[in-house]
């Protein structure tokens, strides 16, 4: 049974929050190495969001400031975690940070792999950017526009309230739900030139590179770009299909490739691979993983086995694409 927003357990939901700002170029890096700054000051790690010269340090308005915090803590740059009693989070560095700031592998986001990755921790899982994992494994459109996003956005919603997951007697209104849907959409898509945006609103986000969304003939209609995605290192897919084995399905020893591409949450679901992309890529993970994870057709079934993927460290695989991909580029 395929899961879904309403039968997570554990997560809980966000909306809003980007102040409808997309992420931008060099925010990730300046919230990282903000919060590393002040650890090493001996001060509240995150405190500098909340700070008035918080304006001045990051030289953007303060609900840039909002956004910038954010979208660190949607794609685990930085990590949240709320404190009873206390108004505001405790924040730390995440293990995305550490890995592309931290240890600087990738400070620039010039590999493709730090974009899938970011887009990864935003999709696959409910949370902090509920809307984004809802709308690429839930919302099945083939075409679609704003306000089609924005009202199956709101069913959603309903739904979830019926069910208690976004507390008992509280809804979300029109207004929010229409901003996620609208920042949804720029955060994947470029939209026209021609286009009537205020100077700061027309700069692209870094994930629009991925081309996942796309213009769908004339007007304002989208569609989803589901098949092979050249630019998807192997490395990135097999952190994903490790995270998803180990977050959702622990215990299970094999997945057939139907699962892996069309299961919410699966690594054929947030990157829009087809059946047989996916397949392409499961056969390519045995060398990869070094034999911890095993592709098999011979008897028609075509099943991934995870027998040997126990302690297999989904990190490593990240730091060694990044280390041998940035010495090729030097050299």
């Amino acid at each position: 049974m395929a899961r879904s927003l309403i039968d997570e357990s554990g997560d809980k939901l966000h909306f809003a929050g980007h102040e409808t700002f997309p992420l931008r170029y060099g925010w990730l890096k300046k919230a990282y190495d903000a919060v590393v700054l002040e650890g090493q000051r001996g001060e509240v790690p995150g405190s500098i969001f909340n700070d008035e010269k918080s304006i001045a340090e990051f030289g953007v308005g303060r609900n840039m400031v909002l956004s910038m915090k954010y979208w660190a803590i949607a794609t685990n740059v930085l990590i949240a975690e709320d404190v009873p009693g206390e108004r505001n989070s405790k924040i730390s560095v995440g293990p995305i940070g550490d890995l592309i700031f931290g240890d600087g592998l990738d400070p620039f986001l010039e590999h493709p792999g730090s974009l899938w990755l970011l887009h990864w921790m935003l999709a696959s899982k409910p949370g902090r950017a509920t809307a984004w994992h809802w709308a690429f494994n839930e919302f099945h459109e083939p075409n679609f526009d704003r306000d089609l996003l924005r009202r199956r956005l709101v069913q959603r919603c309903e739904k979830l309230c019926d069910a208690g997951r976004l507390g008992k007697g509280r809804g979300l209104s029109g207004s929010t739900i229409k901003r996620d849907a609208e920042c949804l959409i720029r955060t994947y898509h470029s939209g026209s030139k021609g286009s009537r945006r205020a100077p700061e609103d027309s700069i692209e986000c870094p994930l629009t590179e991925l081309g996942l969304i796309q213009a769908a003939g004339v007007g304002e209609l989208f569609r989803f770009r589901r098949g092979p995605k050249a630019t998807l290192p192997d490395a990135v897919f097999l952190f994903a299909l490790l995270d998803f084995w180990e977050s959702f399905y622990p215990g299970r020893r094999s997945f057939s490739v139907e699962f892996l591409a069309f299961e919410s949450g699966s690594p054929g679901q947030v990157f829009l691979l087809d059946e047989s992309a996916v397949a392409d890529r499961l056969a390519r993970l045995e060398e990869l993983s070094h034999g911890r994870v095993r592709w098999d057709e011979s008897s028609g079934m075509r099943q991934l086995y995870m027998h040997d993927a126990e302690g297999f460290d989904r990190w490593t695989v990240l730091r060694e694409m990044f280390e041998r991909d940035m010495r090729a580029i030097a050299a």
